[in-house]
């Protein structure tokens, strides 16, 4: 893939990356940042995509890595300095916090499938487990994000 086809491409789904950063991340710098750093990845690694047709998913994966990473220098961070999450602290948790609390696998579904708008499949396959796991995850989600938010009501 040339770099003009590649920068077209990208542009075409730009509002999409920055939906599923800000459901990852939770705030417009840090997602900013990652949708810059999933690009230039992307940029870097455009002669490995085997499938023009995939560019959005595969996009969506480098992405999703870059958010891993983000979460994760976050954490060893916010360890140091604030510890662990009490139990009366999630009583009050809005929507996004109460996403960025969910475990890794359930969030990830949430923010492809709502955030981003990816359908089943393409969520089965951005995140390369089955749809059927998909949906699972997706319930198990929404019904933790239920009570977590009715409790708060």
């Amino acid at each position: 893939m040339d770099a003009m086809v590649f920068a077209s491409r990208v542009q075409d789904i730009r509002t999409q990356l920055y939906r599923t950063a800000y459901g990852y991340l939770g705030n417009e710098q840090d997602s900013l940042d990652a949708v810059g750093e999933a690009v230039y990845q992307g940029y870097r690694a455009r002669k490995n995509l085997r499938e023009p047709d995939y560019f959005t998913t595969w996009m969506t994966r480098i992405l999703i890595h870059v958010c891993y990473k983000e979460i994760k220098r976050r954490s060893k961070q916010s360890i140091a300095e604030i510890g662990e999450v009490k139990a009366e602290d999630l009583d009050s948790l809005s929507l996004q916090e109460a996403i960025a609390h969910l475990p890794e696998e359930l969030r990830a579904v949430i923010v492809l499938r709502y955030f981003t708008g990816l359908t089943l499949s393409e969520t089965a396959e951005a995140l390369r487990i089955p749809q059927g796991t998909v949906v699972t995850r997706q319930r198990r989600a929404l019904k933790y994000l239920r009570v977590e938010l009715e409790e708060d009501a």
